[in-house]
């Protein structure tokens, strides 16, 4: 224990006095490609929470999000002597010496293995992956424009040229343009065409999810048309096999269910309708913005989409995957319970149709996104003020047949309810005397 402390206090000392003389070189291909797969994502996981700038002061005085916070260490001096793992902090913490890191449980042997390689290569850590850049101080005060002027994702969309690259008749399109750009910036060649029996495959599975029939393999590897491939991407899109197949990732975004889930397991009645209803939108190629206002609101749509030959108001089913989220079957508490579904309902409509998490601004403003507590508990109110239930998908001219006829009856019960009860009324002041004259009757053979 003494020499590793030497060891320790030396490499402590050795890197004050190097200074800039461990500038990190560029890390090569293979190094940051180990840094993004592995080391950054076992960090993120298992020690940001309480050594990175998420928290206003970092455990030990330790920081492992930037290379810079792991040379400058915490309260015991520097977490990674770069090129050389035995003498590291970090890597005597994850042994548990003297206390384990992180504290939730000892990590994988294999993942303790990573992080010694990447040490021993000398801790490469590649320009771009500094999560203390981009990662708001939570010290400072929520400046929601601040946010939507510095962040990324809330800028406006820009029409960007595309690159030149030294082979163009590689690139089919001008989104090719920018792949080879890429490929060729880190000197990685494309990969070459595949051949016809490969490629029926692919599209096969991607676009109906199933393999290509021996019938339809032979058909296209014979058909040397140039028009070939778009005609069989015709025939697979035409496919009432499409609508399943991309009906299910729909569904995985919606956590679709056909039944709660919890103890009971009970079931979720209708479910299966809002599933055919993704697998005949994909298959009618309904667009995407309508398909993004019948799940928000189709109830409230003064045009709903109408299929006519079913006689079934497509536009209402939208909104049943708000019934899909999470339920508890007999809670101990429903308020409780009732608020967990509002706050499912929040994360499955702002990140399938938002690509955010609003969520994390349930108990704070949003560490990342300009999403302020309020723009949660906004969102939280919209939804919540609505109720599970079941409503006709009927068109709406089938809803109103006998609407008349059924205003006209109710009219007519009203008058003969009234009529009734004048009739009653009317009977009263006799039934009165009768029963006064019984009971005089009564008191005088009472004397």
């Amino acid at each position: 224990m003494l020499l590793t402390s030497l060891r320790r206090r030396l490499a402590v000392l050795f890197l004050a006095m190097a200074g800039p003389a461990l500038a990190q070189p560029a890390p090569t291909a293979e190094q940051a490609e180990l840094f993004e797969s592995r080391i950054r994502p076992l960090l993120a996981d298992n020690c940001y929470q309480c050594h990175s700038g998420r928290v206003a002061t970092p455990f030990g005085g330790l920081r492992l999000d930037s290379r810079e916070g792991l040379l400058a260490g915490g309260d015991t001096g520097p977490a990674v002597v770069p090129g050389n793992a035995a003498s590291s902090e970090l890597v005597e913490r994850l042994h548990g010496r003297p206390m384990l890191m992180p504290p939730t449980g000892a990590l994988a042997d294999t993942d303790i293995a990573a992080l010694v390689e990447w040490i021993d290569m000398g801790a490469p850590w590649p320009a771009g992956s500094i999560a203390s850049a981009s990662t708001p101080d939570p010290s400072e005060p929520f400046d929601l424009d601040e946010r939507r002027r510095t962040h990324w994702a809330w800028q406006p969309a820009t029409r960007v040229a595309p690159p030149t690259v030294a082979d163009p008749a590689w690139s089919r399109t001008v989104v090719d343009r920018f792949i080879r750009s890429t490929l060729d910036g880190e000197g990685l060649t494309p990969a070459a065409p595949v051949d016809r029996e490969a490629l029926i495959r692919r599209v096969s599975f991607d676009l109906r999810g199933l393999p290509p029939t021996p019938a339809e393999v032979a058909r296209f590897v014979g058909d040397g048309s140039p028009d070939a491939y778009s005609e069989l991407v015709d025939r697979f899109l035409a496919s009432p096999h499409f609508g399943e197949r991309w009906a299910r990732h729909w569904m995985d975004l919606v956590r679709y269910s056909e039944s709660h889930g919890s103890e009971g397991d009970p079931d979720i009645p209708e479910a299966w309708r809002y599933r055919d209803y993704l697998i005949r939108a994909f298959n009618a190629d309904v667009p995407y913005d309508q398909l993004i206002r019948e799940h928000v609101a189709g109830d409230r749509l003064p045009e709903p989409r109408i299929d006519g030959d079913a006689g079934i108001n497509e536009s209402v089913i939208g909104t049943a995957h708000y019934r899909l989220v999470e339920h508890g079957y007999q809670p101990v508490d429903p308020w409780e319970d009732r608020v967990k579904w509002a706050d499912n309902q929040v994360d499955v409509v702002s990140k399938a149709f938002l690509g955010l998490t609003v969520s994390c601004a349930r108990c704070h403003d949003h560490k990342f996104d300009a999403i302020s507590q309020k723009d949660y508990y906004s969102l939280f109110g919209t939804l919540s003020g609505a109720r599970p239930t079941q409503r006709a998908i009927d068109t709406p001219a089938r809803l109103a047949t006998n609407l008349e006829a059924l205003a006209e009856s109710k009219a007519d019960i009203r008058r003969r309810l009234a009529d009734a009860w004048l009739a009653a009324i009317d009977q009263v002041p006799a039934e009165l005397a009768v029963l006064a004259e019984k009971a005089s009757d009564a008191a005088d053979g009472d004397d």
